[in-house]
C-alpha cells in the first residue's frame, strides 16, 4: 500500500511523542509528582500508533491500562493528557482520573480502561450501534495478552462474530501479562488461533513495524464492514516493568536488549532514510519539535490549578 510522506511524518511524530511523553511520565512519577500508578508501553509505539493512524476521526477505539499511545495515535491533546497525569483540572478528566482514564469522545477514544479485558464488552456496544445506525465507521479494540485470558474476549469475540460486526480485535501481545510469559498462561502459539473458534479471521503480524501495522489495519477496516470483526495480534514487547511498581526480576538483561536493538522507532526512521522519503535533517526537525511540543505540554500542566474540593462530588453520576 503506498503511504504519503505526509502520513510517514505524522506516525513518526506520534511514535516520537508517544516515548517522550512516557519518558516524561516516568520521571515526574520517580519525583512523586504522578500519584497512583501508571503503565508504560515503551518499546510498543508502532502497534498503537500504527493502527490509529488507519482510523478516521469518526472510528472508535477502546483502550487499555497501558494506554498513553492510543491516545496520542488518535490525536488527542497533549496538553490535556499531560494535566491529567499531573493532576491538574485542565486535565482530560478534569485531574481527577489519571493514566487509566483518559477519554476523548470527539476524537472517537471511548477510553482507556483500569479493568483488564474492560474494553471487549465496550467495543461490542460500540459496533452494534454502528451497525444499527448504518454507520460506516469501525471500532478498534486494543488489549494485551493477558486479557486474551479473560472470560470477556471470548464472550465478545462470539457476540460479534454472531452479529457480524464492524469490530477490529486487536491483541499488542508484548509476551508477559504482569509477570507470567504467555508460554505459562496459554497452551498456544499466538492469541490469533483462537479467532478459528468463533468463525472469524485471524492475523499475526510484526507489532514492531509501524507500516506493516498501518497497512493491516486499513485493509482490515473494509473487510470487517462487510464481514464482521476480524482479530489481528501484534507480536511486540516492553521495555520497561508491568507498571511502576514492578521491579522487573522476571526477565533477562540479554531479553530485554535484544527488544531494544528491534526499536519499532529507530526501525521507521532507518526505512525513511534508506527510502529516500525523508532526510536526516528533515527527521533531526520533526524529532525537536516533539521534545518542543512534551516541554510546552508540562509547562501548561504545571501552570494549571489543581481542582477544587468544591468539585469533588462531580462527575460522579452521569
Amino acid at each position: 500500500m503506498n503511504i504519503s510522506k505526509e502520513k510517514l511524518g505524522e506516525m513518526y511524530e506520534k511514535m516520537l511523542h508517544t516515548r517522550k511523553f512516557e519518558e516524561k511520565v516516568a520521571y515526574f512519577f520517580s519525583m512523586g509528582m504522578v500519584h497512583g500508578t501508571t503503565h508504560l508501553s515503551v518499546g510498543e509505539e508502532a502497534s498503537a500508533v500504527g493502527a490509529c493512524s488507519a482510523l478516521e476521526d469518526t472510528d472508535f477505539i477502546t483502550s487499555t491500562h497501558r494506554g498513553h499511545g492510543h491516545c496520542i495515535g488518535k490525536g488527542v491533546d497533549l496538553n490535556k493528557m499531560m494535566a491529567e497525569l499531573l493532576g491538574r483540572a485542565t486535565g482530560y478528566c478534569k485531574g481527577k482520573g489519571g493514566s487509566m482514564h483518559i477519554a476523548d469522545l470527539e476524537r472517537g477514544n471511548l477510553g482507556a480502561n483500569g479493568v483488564v479485558g474492560g474494553g471487549h464488552a465496550i467495543s461490542v456496544g460500540a459496533a452494534l450501534t454502528l451497525k444499527m445506525k448504518k454507520q460506516d465507521n469501525v471500532v478498534v479494540c486494543f488489549f494485551g495478552d493477558g486479557a486474551a485470558n479473560e472470560g470477556s474476549f471470548h464472550e465478545a469475540l462470539n457476540l460479534a462474530s454472531i452479529w457480524k460486526l464492524p469490530i477490529l480485535f486487536i491483541c499488542e501481545n508484548n509476551m508477559y501479562g504482569m509477570s507470567v510469559p504467555t508460554s505459562k498462561s496459554m497452551n498456544i502459539i499466538n492469541v490469533a488461533d483462537r479467532a478459528a473458534g468463533y468463525g472469524i479471521k485471524g492475523v499475526v503480524i510484526d507489532g514492531n513495524d509501524v507500516i506493516e501495522v498501518y497497512n493491516t489495519v486499513m485493509e482490515a477496516k473494509d473487510y470487517v464492514k462487510q464481514n464482521g470483526p476480524i482479530l489481528i495480534e501484534a507480536k511486540t514487547y516492553r521495555w520497561l516493568g508491568h507498571s511502576k511498581s514492578d521491579a522487573n526480576v522476571y526477565r533477562t538483561k540479554e531479553e530485554i536488549a535484544s527488544w531494544k536493538a528491534k526499536c519499532p522507532i529507530k526501525r521507521l526512521r532507518k526505512y525513511l532514510e534508506d527510502n529516500h522519503i525523508f532526510t536526516a535533517e528533515e527527521l533531526d526537525a520533526i524529532e525537536k519539535k516533539t521534545t518542543e511540543d512534551l516541554e510546552k505540554a508540562v509547562e501548561f500542566a504545571q501552570n494549571s490549578p489543581y481542582p477544587s474540593l468544591n468539585t469533588i462530588l462531580e462527575d460522579v453520576y452521569a
